[in-house]
């Protein structure tokens, strides 16, 4: 327990960024962007979700959470934009 209560003070983990899990997720699923379209929408729609230039909406984090079994709350975190 001292050791955990150190390295949480010393090292804290974020919470991962949104789109980063949804990638991680395609890469563990041998998934493409393609295969996106069902929960997002069209392929263009998908390319700016995983550029970050668009945020994931609640209808998107629902069925991604469903269909790719991702935890929503790790879906919900905020997203890093660049």
């Amino acid at each position: 327990m001292l050791i955990e209560n150190y390295e949480g003070k010393r090292w804290p983990i974020d919470a991962p960024d949104s789109v980063e899990v949804l990638k991680y997720r395609m890469e563990q699923s041998n998934l493409r962007p393609r295969d996106l379209t069902s929960m997002i929408g069209n392929l263009n729609r998908v390319y700016e979700i995983l550029t970050h230039k668009r945020a994931l909406t609640l209808p998107m984090i629902r069925r991604s959470h469903q269909e790719l079994h991702i935890p929503a709350q790790s879906l919900i975190g905020e997203t890093v934009r660049q």
